[in-house]
């Protein structure tokens, strides 16, 4: 959203330096004067919260790869050596693994909320879209990151999903080779996999910048989704009325990460990672950290072959089409209004998408087989009949409700009917 800057440089450094590179300048306008709606609710905080995830994760791997040796022989006792013998190093280690299943519980939370509030519609393609980068590229760096520790876990993880490449007609044996470096998983996997769990991490930064500058362009969705129609009644600067309130949930969720780092580091990790990785021991189950289950279940509905397609790599396509159909999904939903606040049908369709999810995630850690089987392969054809079936049929056979002529009007319909509802109350206790 396009706004004229009210930055005026106090000292002398700064005008000289608004002259020459405005940097000062493009940080006020981007994040201290920018025209936010006035009716964002706390689901529009997660994107600080990520941005602080990000911070975090940047920080603590810096750090943790400064004591780790990628070698199949030291890579375990190395990571045991950060535990019991430097400063501190016990701390960065679990914040470091914790942050990753924080990052991933914020990013479910944003990505719903964009869901729910149509914050994919246009203008806003392709700010959706370098989202869905972004988290591609965080899949990608956890999984590398999960190997690292090179425990029974880490090891027939790697193995596992990698062997998924081979399903690729023609190239897939060539792919699978080169993540190898070899003909199986051995230290020069481990060796690829640390440098680009090093350097993905830089990626997504560069990508979160691109993402925020789209952002910056159409301005930020609202729950009406309605666009601001007059700047000075439907907006307000960002700060301090969204500093504050992304700080206090900020705070919030820092509160529920401490709580694990501190009382329960392990809870979300697995006890075989515990054991050193042994290629001549196979686990009794082979399972991924649990942001990936809801994928893997995915993988593992699909039993049958489909025609020429065999049942190993429409599972491969499956699995990944998955996440692939998100970057097309601002034109498979057909509806003109936005926020499902005014689509009651489609609210109702979602709510089932959100069970369906968290289906998926338990089914993931189930055994793959019996009615957990059946179970995830209804919940993966209603995960693909909500994006190509339910949403294009909606947006034309749904009658949506009225919208807000304006952000200021939905608002103080809010308040109005919020001070009717206590009126009574009022009464009662004055009587």
């Amino acid at each position: 959203m396009s706004h004229a800057s009210t930055y005026k440089p106090g000292t002398g450094i700064e005008k000289w330096l608004d002259k020459r590179l405005p940097l000062v300048r493009l940080a006020h306008d981007s994040f201290v004067d920018f025209p936010t709606p006035k009716n964002l609710n706390y689901w529009w905080t997660f994107g600080g919260i990520l941005a602080v995830c990000l911070i975090i994760q940047i920080l603590t791997g810096v750090i943790l790869a400064m004591h780790y040796t990628p070698h199949v022989d030291m890579a375990f006792d190395s990571v045991e050596h950060i535990m019991r013998d430097v400063n501190y190093g016990w701390l960065m280690r679990y914040v470091h693994a914790n942050g990753a299943s924080m990052f991933f519980l914020a990013v479910y939370i944003h990505m719903f909320r964009g869901l729910y509030y149509g914050s994919y519609k246009e203008p806003r393609e392709v700010l959706w879209m370098l989202g869905v980068v972004i988290y591609l590229l965080m899949m990608a760096t956890a999984f590398m990151g999960y190997v690292l520790p090179w425990g029974q876990m880490s090891y027939w993880g790697a193995t596992v999903i990698s062997n998924l490449f081979s399903a690729i007609p023609v190239i897939g044996d060539d792919i699978r080779t080169l993540l190898w470096g070899g003909f199986s998983v051995d230290n020069p996997t481990l060796n690829r996999f640390f440098s680009l769990h090093f350097l993905l991490p830089f990626a997504i930064f560069g990508v979160v910048i691109l993402h925020v500058w789209a952002l910056h362009i159409p301005g930020n969705n609202n729950p009406t989704g309605v666009e601001v129609k007059d700047v000075k009644k439907d907006t307000l600067p960002m700060h301090p009325y969204y500093t504050v309130k992304d700080g206090f949930a900020i705070v919030v969720f820092l509160v529920l990460f401490a709580a694990f780092v501190f009382f329960n580091p392990n809870g979300l990790g697995h006890p075989d990672n515990y054991i050193e990785a042994n290629p001549l021991s196979t686990p009794a189950s082979i399972v991924p950290e649990w942001y990936y289950l809801p994928f893997y279940a995915i993988l593992r509905a699909i039993t049958f072959d489909i025609g020429p397609i065999s049942s190993k790599l429409g599972g491969v396509m499956a699995m990944f089409g998955s996440i692939l159909i998100l970057f097309v999904l601002p034109w498979l939903d057909t509806s003109k209004v936005r926020s499902m606040r005014y689509r009651p049908i489609a609210r109702m369709w979602f709510v089932i998408f959100v069970i369906a999810c968290i289906a998926l995630g338990w089914l993931g850690g189930k055994p793959a087989e019996g009615a957990y089987t059946l179970f995830a392969q209804i919940a993966t054809a209603y995960y693909f009949g909500f994006f190509l079936i339910i949403l294009p049929l909606l947006g034309l056979l749904e009658t949506p409700k009225p919208l807000p002529r304006s952000i200021s009007e939905a608002v103080l319909h809010k308040s109005s009917k919020a001070e009717t509802s206590a009126a009574p109350g009022v009464k009662s206790a004055a009587e």
